[in-house]
């Protein structure tokens, strides 16, 4: 059973502002999660069943991310709380010796004093003037140690619920397997040939040959009615991720393609950021895994990389519908490492490229992103 329960993480005892960040996400999430739940529950076609899981994925992404960072920030309190005590370790001791001190003096003999009353009198002041000050230090330890107790709790207790938020996103993802494998309804553009694809991937060794070819064996074909105008540089990007390499710059082997590179978490889904048709799905050259979308005529959205792929070629996609998973999501445990950052250990990395007529152009120029 999917529980929102199973991503509400309290993240307030931190209070640092990075964390109440998180926690607000946590609970957006959460509510997102409880209205794709109620959607799911009176999906009767596999279409809304579809759109209702993938709203369910999307919110579990996002409340295993804003867990992860609540925790990473937790972590990163608990360890500076600690080294503050520890280099105040004499100050600490000194302060507790005193206060001690002071608790066990008995009032007649505190007043007591070699100089007679007016020594009394006078160390009386200085105890009076002296006594708020440790008071002060005291609570202020004691609120310290008290916030180093909360944290690791905090972190005992977070492993599980992120493990149950781990299985949730799990069981939804196969759902959404099985939903599209069962949905029947969609528009098809147009049936593959699959013997003309064949042919084309064996003649063309670069990304560039096989758009142009790909154009050529499916021409005469006509653009769908979406019933929407697309909003250059206003796209949503593909999955929830953070930008590894822009356009036109080198990975590690040299090489630069003129498509970004986005890292996302293991398992990630991988949306349509429009109404498009599927041109192309498969395994080709070395991109690996391949899902070629047309949102209009002389448009192709190239994403690369993933494990599964959703849809049939020709079939005409609505907007935020699930065309792909990337790789890792039914076994990786990074997700629960509170140490990784706002990323993930072992990233998976998406490959974008779009193209315009017969040249790829800045993916940037399509997506909002405001990830370096």
């Amino acid at each position: 059973m999917i529980r929102a329960a199973a991503i509400v993480l309290c993240l307030a005892v931190s209070g640092t502002a990075e964390a109440q960040d998180a926690g607000e996400r946590a609970r957006a999430a959460a509510e997102a999660l409880e209205r794709a739940a109620e959607d799911l529950a009176v999906a009767d076609r596999a279409s809304d069943r579809v759109a209702a899981l993938t709203d369910t994925i999307r919110a579990y992404e996002d409340g295993l991310v804003a867990m992860r960072d609540g925790l990473r920030d937790a972590a990163i309190r608990e360890a500076g709380l600690r080294r503050d005590l520890e280099a105040r370790e004499a100050e600490v001791a000194e302060l507790l010796s005193a206060l001690q001190s002071l608790g066990r003096s008995d009032v007649t003999q505190q007043l007591l004093h070699p100089d007679g009353p007016v020594g009394a009198a006078r160390a009386g002041m200085l105890v009076a003037l002296v006594t708020p000050g440790l008071a002060a230090r005291a609570l202020a330890l004691r609120a310290d140690l008290e916030e180093v107790e909360d944290l690791r709790i905090l972190q005992e207790n977070a492993a599980e619920t992120l493990r149950d938020g781990l299985q949730g996103v799990q069981e939804a993802r196969a759902a959404l397997s099985q939903a599209v494998a069962d949905r029947t309804d969609l528009p098809q553009r147009f049936t593959e040939d699959p013997v003309k694809t064949a042919i084309l991937i064996g003649a063309t060794e670069t990304l560039d040959g096989f758009a142009s070819g790909l154009a050529e064996i499916t021409e005469g074909d006509t653009a769908p009615e979406t019933g929407a105008t697309l909003a250059e540089g206003d796209l949503a990007l593909p999955a929830s991720g953070q930008i590894l390499r822009r356009a036109g710059e080198e990975d590690a082997a040299g090489v630069a393609r003129p498509g970004i590179v986005l890292a996302t978490a293991p398992g990630a889904l991988v949306t349509t950021p429009a109404a498009a048709t599927v041109r192309y799905r498969g395994p080709l050259l070395d991109y690996g895994l391949v899902i070629i979308l047309e949102p209009r005529a002389d448009l192709l959205f190239v994403f690369a990389g993933l494990d599964t792929v959703y849809g049939e070629t020709g079939q005409v996609l609505p907007a935020g519908a699930p065309v792909g998973l990337m790789a890792g999501g039914a076994e990786d445990t990074s997700v629960l490492q509170p140490n990784s950052g706002g990323g993930n250990a072992r990233p998976e990395t998406l490959y974008i490229e779009v193209r315009e007529g017969d040249r790829p152009v800045d993916p940037l120029d399509w997506f909002a992103t405001d990830k370096g």
